[in-house]
C-alpha cells in the first residue's frame, strides 16, 4: 500500500501531510515562533558558581544565563558513592561545559540544564555517557520486553559505546532498523563531540531536528514511495541529511517546483478546514459529530439521510462500518489523544457489533501512535485510548472563541436585552443618574428598537428616567455596557 509525503515550507512554518491512497492521513505543523529549546545541546561557559544554592549560571548564548543545579551534573553521579556532591567541586567560573536544556526558560527564569546528554532516534534514545540498556515503561508485557532485549543484543557490538532506551516504536522494528538507528545516533554523537572540541563557548552544538528532517527520521517507512518538497533549500537539506543518515531514502525525495501550490494540488487546505469542523460527513449520507474536551473526546455516529440498504438494520450496520474507517483516519488527522468514547448507532445483532469493532481495530493498525480499544461497554459505547504525542491539530491552529469562551454557543440577543434591563434596574437603586445609555451590538439594539421597545419603555417609565441606545460595532452579541449620564 503506497504512501506519499508532502512537505510545504514557508519562513513561518513547515507543514507535512502524510497521504495514503490519495487521502490525507496525518498532518504535522511546526511554527518557527514556537520551537522550544528543550533537547538542545550547547557548549556553555560557567559564569557564576553559587555554593549557597548549590547551582551555577551557564552562558549558552541566550539573553539570560541558564541554570545548572548540582543534582543535574552527571559526572558527579557516576561514581555511585553517597558522598554529598558540592557544586564548587564540580565546576568553576570560566570553565567550558557541554550541557543540554531540560526545561525551557519561563518568565524571568532562565533555561534549566543538565550535563547528562540524551537524544532520540526513531526507535531508540541514546545516552552516550551511560552503559545500560533500558526499555520504555509503556511496553508492558514481559514477554515482549524480553523479545526486544534479545533482538537488540543482535545489534550491539564491541565498538558501540553508551546506553540505549528502546522507545515504543521499537516494537515494530526489525534488527536492521535498530542497527541503522544505532549507527545514526553514534554518528550524531561523534559529530557533537568533534564540534565541541573545535568551538568556542557559547555555541549551539545540536538542535533536535526540525519537522522537515524528522520526516526522514520518524515518518518514512517501507511503504513510502515519494516525498515531495516545495522548497529547494529544504529539499537540498533533506537530501544531505538522507545521504548522511538514512541512505535508502534519498531516491524517494523530489523537489516540487510547479506554480500551483503543493497543498492546493492535493486539496490539503480543504482537508485542514474539514479537520477543524465538528461534523464529518460520510459518503453514505451518515455523519460523525466530534467533541474534544479537556477530559476526553466523544464521537457520535448518526445515520443522517442514508436509506440505501434494504432494511433499517442494514442501514445502521453499513453506516457504522463506514464510520469505523473514518474515525480511525480522523484520529490520526486531528491527532486526538487520551480517552476516546465512540457512540456507534445501536446494533441489535451481536455479529454486526463484532464486525464493526473488528473494522475499527483493523483501520487503526495503520496508526503509528499507540492505541488500545476496550470494546463495547455495558452502555453500548466503545471505549479506547490513543497516546498523546503532541498537541491536537485544533490546539495548534485554533484558540477559544473570544465571544463564547469555548462554550460553542452565545446568548441570544433577547437574553442580552433582558440582562441589560436588569442591570439598569440594579444601577438605579444604587446611584443617582439623570438618564441611562445602553451600548450594545447592532443585533441587540435592533431588538430594543423593534420587538423589545415596549420593555424598554416600561422600564424607563418605572424608574422615571430616559434610556437611550448606542450601537458599538466592535461589541460581540454578548457584550454591553450601561452608561450613567
Amino acid at each position: 500500500m503506497s504512501e506519499e509525503m508532502l512537505v510545504n515550507v514557508t519562513p513561518q512554518e513547515t507543514r507535512v501531510a502524510v497521504m495514503h491512497l490519495g487521502a490525507v492521513q496525518e498532518l504535522h505543523i511546526e511554527r518557527a515562533s514556537s520551537r522550544g529549546l528543550v533537547g538542545n545541546i550547547y557548549l556553555g561557559r560557567v559564569v557564576r558558581v553559587l555554593p549557597g544554592m548549590q547551582s551555577a549560571f551557564i552562558d549558552i548564548g541566550l539573553e539570560r544565563a541558564a541554570f545548572l543545579h548540582v543534582a543535574d551534573i552527571w559526572q558527579e553521579r557516576r561514581n555511585g558513592d553517597d558522598a554529598e556532591r558540592r557544586i564548587e567541586q564540580a565546576v568553576h567560573e570560566g570553565q567550558p561545559l557541554v550541557v543540554q536544556v531540560i526545561k525551557d526558560s519561563i518568565g524571568t527564569k532562565g533555561a534549566r540544564l543538565s550535563t547528562q546528554i540524551s537524544f532520540a532516534g526513531r526507535y531508540l534514545v541514546y545516552l552516550p555517557q551511560e552503559s545500560h540498556i533500558g526499555i520504555s515503561q509503556r511496553i508492558e508485557g514481559e514477554e515482549e520486553r524480553e523479545h526486544l532485549r534479545q533482538k537488540f543484543q543482535a545489534v550491539l557490538s564491541t565498538d558501540i559505546h553508551g546506553g540505549f532506551i528502546m522507545r515504543t516504536m521499537a516494537e515494530s522494528a526489525d534488527v536492521e532498523d535498530l542497527r541503522a538507528d544505532v549507527a545514526y545516533l553514534c554518528k550524531l554523537w561523534q559529530n557533537i563531540q568533534e564540534k565541541s572540541v573545535l568551538s568556542i563557548a557559547p555555541t549551539l552544538l545540536y538542535q533536535d531536528l526540525d519537522l522537515s528532517l524528522r520526516v526522514l527520521r520518524d515518518f518514512v517507512n517501507a511503504e513510502t514511495t515519494r516525498i515531495l518538497v516545495d522548497s529547494r533549500e529544504t529539499y537540498q537539506r533533506m537530501v544531505e541529511f538522507a545521504h548522511n543518515y538514512t541512505g535508502g531514502v534519498t531516491d524517494k525525495l523530489q523537489h516540487y517546483s510547479a506554480d500551483r501550490p503543493l497543498f492546493d494540488l492535493y486539496a490539503i487546505e480543504e482537508e485542514i478546514e474539514k479537520a477543524l469542523a465538528r461534523r464529518v460527513d460520510l459518503k453514505s449520507g451518515g455523519y460523525l459529530i466530534l467533541d474534544q474536551t479537556e477530559a476526553l473526546t466523544t464521537i457520535d455516529v448518526n445515520t443522517g439521510g442514508f436509506v440505501g440498504a434494504r432494511n433499517f438494520d442494514d442501514t445502521i450496520f453499513k453506516t457504522n462500518l463506514e464510520a469505523a474507517q473514518t474515525i480511525a483516519r480522523q484520529l490520526r488527522l486531528r491527532n486526538l489523544g487520551g480517552i476516546i468514547i465512540i457512540d456507534f448507532i445501536d446494533m441489535d445483532n451481536p455479529e454486526h457489533r463484532e464486525t464493526v469493532l473488528g473494522e475499527l481495530k483493523k483501520s487503526l493498525t495503520r496508526d503509528s501512535t499507540r492505541v488500545s480499544v476496550n470494546g463495547f461497554s455495558a452502555l453500548g459505547l466503545v471505549e479506547m485510548t490513543r497516546k498523546r504525542t503532541r498537541e491536537s491539530l485544533a490546539h495548534v491552529l485554533c484558540e477559544p472563541c473570544p465571544t463564547c469562551q469555548g462554550r460553542g454557543e452565545i446568548k441570544t440577543a433577547r437574553t442580552v436585552c433582558y440582562d441589560a434591563l436588569r442591570e439598569i434596574l440594579r444601577e438605579d437603586r444604587q446611584f443617582e443618574a439623570r438618564e441611562y445609555r445602553i451600548l450594545a451590538s447592532q443585533s441587540v439594539v435592533d431588538l430594543f428598537l423593534d420587538e423589545e421597545s415596549q420593555s424598554l419603555a416600561q422600564l424607563s417609565d418605572f424608574i422615571g428616567k430616559p434610556i437611550s441606545l448606542q450601537v458599538e460595532t466592535s461589541y460581540t452579541q454578548e457584550q454591553y455596557d450601561i452608561i450613567l449620564l
